[in-house]
């Protein structure tokens, strides 16, 4: 077939016949089409962990993945078919060598010569590479981790809570104050403030928590220099009132936290137990222990005591001497204070129920209530505090259970640092009291942290499979473990410059930066599998040309098909490479909602393609001239390798 080709491009009658066109298309497919199939199974291979990944993170980025999967397989369906046929149509006129090309010729008359001198001074290219792969690594080791990076929803939550026992007269106060303090941030544009809970089964909120949402104005209307934490920690300085701790988050995240994990701060550690008492203690134990640390915000222990009950005890030595039993007291405080269900009317199809009990004035305050008249046979009515102890006592505002457990709970944001860093630092403050812990107590870190501790443990474990799965695809394309190798030995290189472009952006390890990971992943396979498949094309030439034996094939000949074989449709490839740089550099300078999250994946993929195409245009020739010198050292001859593109 080659052959056949060589012939129609050495004709000396151009244009060529249809007949002939057609064929050069069909060669040409069939030469192009494994190359399609593989490279589109490993860019799918590639994404596998985003598509096992779950919880919020897969709800999040598997639209992603199905979207570029069906993407590639419907673009390589119409590369191999639809595209030949739309050649056949477009094909006109004359037919060009590559060489003739201008661009093609300018950018190997660049290429070629910082090539040359590459794989002359091949070790120290090598070394510097070594270097900045420590270098990275060296980055890596310092970059901050979160779950997800924070979306900026635009407005803020104020979740402040009072102490337990607070009137319903001081809360609604204390949510005036709030509302016209926050309304002279002039940043801020509305504010809406609720106390206690609305009116829905699904929500427990106690009086003692007041939510109040902050619409701000657009942010060309800021004072100059400020930020949404510069606004935040105005307004926390501003509401520094005795009995109320501060918290901030965002509207919609705080929902999916406390939908999601219980939790409706960043980070909260759950501590479970028989004993509401002891529950107690070591909540106030954490929250003195945390106190101080780097990152840790809106610090706050969930009041497992401090709830206001009103206990009316019966004197069982007296009730006796009146005639009366514990019911008739019971009785008593049921129709009184509770209210007492008498009927139910029907209206049509509602039904309404008539409770009866004493008016306000009788039951609004201790004193009132010590004097309800209990009705005894002999005496007449006499007070409750005769038969009865009427008395306030302390208890549990609200009774949390989790897991068939009494549950307690230390609750933090985390701002001004990164999640995984404020953790763990925090999990090496509380390792020596964990070891102190009662018998039957223990805690468990939930929030964000939670998720983020179920991703990481989703990525590490699929991740190697998914490597193990990419060097078999690499292995049956080139039959040879040697050739897989050295395609798979560009990932560690091709992620040097999304690395360093992480660090350099201040950006945390997180699910998004690795999707980002994973897409370079994929794609620097592809292109080092190019450009390897593409350099044994080179050596079966000069195979053709020369012979396979350490006596003909010196080193300069071997030297010049590396370079020709790696100059080889250099247009292409940078062409790629340009495209993807050109689609994902724009979002660089996005702004507005879902810029943030966007950010942490491009970063990674802008600065690894720029590493990628430079390890394999430059790197991965040297690494080949290695190889095949040591081969013809070692064996005598080179081996070759029959691959298609």
């Amino acid at each position: 077939m080659k052959e056949k080709l060589l012939k129609i491009f050495k004709k000396e009658q151009d244009p060529l016949s249809s007949e002939e066109k057609l064929k050069i298309i069909e060669s040409s497919s069939k030469l192009v089409g494994p190359g399609v199939f593989y490279s589109t199974i490993i860019v799918i291979a590639s994404f596998l962990p985003v598509f096992l990944l779950t919880g919020m993170e897969g709800k999040l980025f598997s639209p992603l993945a199905y979207t570029k999967s069906f993407i590639l397989i419907v673009d390589a369906f119409l590369a191999i078919t639809l595209t030949p046929v739309l050649i056949s149509f477009l094909l006109k006129g004359k037919l060009r060598p590559e060489e003739k090309n201008p661009i093609n010729s300018q950018l190997e008359t660049i290429y070629t010569p910082i090539l040359a001198f590459c794989l002359k001074w091949r070790k120290t290219v090598l070394g510097l590479n070594i270097v900045a792969l420590l270098i990275g690594l060296l980055m890596f080791t310092r970059l901050g981790s979160e779950f997800m990076p924070p979306l900026d929803e635009g407005s803020i939550l104020f979740m402040p809570v009072t102490l337990p026992d607070v009137s319903n007269s001081e809360v609604k106060r204390i949510l005036q104050v709030q509302d016209k303090l926050i309304k002279s941030v002039p940043e801020v544009d509305h504010v809406l403030g609720k106390a206690g809970r609305a009116n829905t089964a699904t929500d427990n909120s106690p009086i003692s928590m007041i939510e109040t949402i902050i619409l701000l104005k657009p942010e060309d209307e800021w004072r100059e220099g400020k930020t949404k934490n510069d606004i935040i920690t105005e307004i926390n300085n501003k509401l520094q009132i005795p009995g109320v701790t501060n918290g901030f988050t965002q509207p919609i995240i705080n929902r999916i936290n406390m939908l999601s994990t219980g939790i409706r701060t960043d980070v909260g550690i759950k501590i479970y137990g028989a004993s509401l008492d002891t529950i107690d203690v070591l909540s106030q134990k954490i929250k003195k222990t945390l106190e101080g640390t780097s990152g840790v915000k809106d610090l706050y222990s969930e009041p497992i005591t401090g709830g206001k009950y009103i206990d009316i005890e019966a004197k069982r030595d007296v009730i006796g001497r009146y005639g009366l039993s514990i019911d008739d007291i019971n009785n008593v405080v049921e129709a009184a204070i509770g209210g007492m269900k008498l009927t139910t009317t029907i209206e049509g199809r509602q039904r309404f129920s008539v409770n009866a009990r004493y008016a306000q004035e009788y039951r609004n305050s201790l004193d009132a209530l010590k004097k309800l008249q209990v009705q005894t046979m002999q005496y007449g009515p006499i007070p409750l505090e005769t038969v009865a102890d009427v008395k306030i006592s302390d208890g549990p505002p609200m009774i949390n259970s989790e897991n068939a457990m009494l549950r307690g709970s230390v609750l933090f944001n985390v701002r001004e640092r990164d999640l995984g860093s404020t953790v763990k630092e925090a999990q090496k403050k509380l390792n020596a009291m964990m070891t102190k812990m009662p018998k039957g107590y223990y805690i468990e870190w939930s929030g964000q942290w939670e998720n983020q501790i179920r991703a990481n443990k989703t990525l590490s474990l699929i991740l190697p499979i998914v490597v193990v799965i990419i060097f078999l695809i690499l292995f049956f394309t080139y039959r040879s473990m040697k050739e897989a190798l050295i395609t798979m030995i560009t990932v560690p290189f091709a992620l040097i410059g999304g690395i360093f472009m992480v660090y350099f952006y201040g950006i945390n390890l997180s699910v998004a930066v690795a999707v980002g990971f994973i897409a370079l992943f994929g794609m620097a396979i592809e292109t080092a599998m190019l450009m390897t498949i593409y350099l044994n094309e080179s050596m079966n030439k000069m195979v053709e040309k020369y012979g396979n034996s350490k006596e003909v094939i010196t080193e300069e000949i071997l030297r010049q098909y590396i370079i020709d074989g790696s100059a080889k449709r250099l247009r292409p490839k940078l062409m790629t490479v340009s495209v993807s740089l050109f689609g994902l550099i724009p979002i660089l300078w996005a702004t507005g909602t879902g810029a943030d999250v966007m950010l942490p994946i491009t970063v990674p993929l802008i600065g690894g393609t720029i590493s990628s195409t430079i390890y394999v245009l430059l790197v991965t020739p040297v690494v080949f001239e290695i190889v095949k010198l040591r081969e013809l050292k070692t064996k005598g001859k080179i081996d070759l390798i029959d691959v298609k593109e």
